[in-house]
């Protein structure tokens, strides 16, 4: 538990994936803020906790955690911890739109090859979005 009362976020590898460790834990910090899981404020394990738990380099998290305090999604106050980020990540609305058309490509296509379809993909995204709401109130 964190000291908000709220479930402490686990992270989860996927080593046959493909994916570089540290972006997998870049893209899952990424994915809880965006359904609400992570919010402003909340605090992730240290370092050297995640790399304890996983089993991997504590280089390979601190790389990760870098490279989204450089993107602004994160902040470290010295002595206390690494926090969930307020600062907003300001994008124009034609590289927001092209980012997110790239992201659906590769996010679709990736799931075509294990076996989904874009039904499937709205589905659980749905699953999502209600699970998001539920943890919001």
């Amino acid at each position: 538990m964190t000291r908000n009362g709220k479930p402490a976020f686990t992270f989860r590898l996927d080593l046959r994936s493909g994916v570089p460790v540290y972006r997998q834990l870049i893209d899952q910090v990424m994915g809880a803020k965006a359904a609400g899981t992570l919010v402003v404020g909340d605090q992730l394990p240290t370092v050297r906790q995640v790399a304890v738990d996983l089993a991997i380099n504590p280089n390979t998290v601190a790389r990760a955690w870098r490279e989204m305090e450089i993107r602004g999604v994160l902040e470290t106050q010295q002595g206390l911890g690494t926090f969930i980020s307020d600062q907003k990540i300001e994008r124009r609305e034609v590289e927001r739109r092209r980012l997110l058309d790239q992201l659906t490509t590769d996010f679709v296509a990736r799931a075509g090859g294990a076996g989904f379809t874009i039904a499937d993909l709205i589905e659980q995204l749905e699953e999502r979005l209600k699970d998001a709401g539920k943890t919001k109130k």
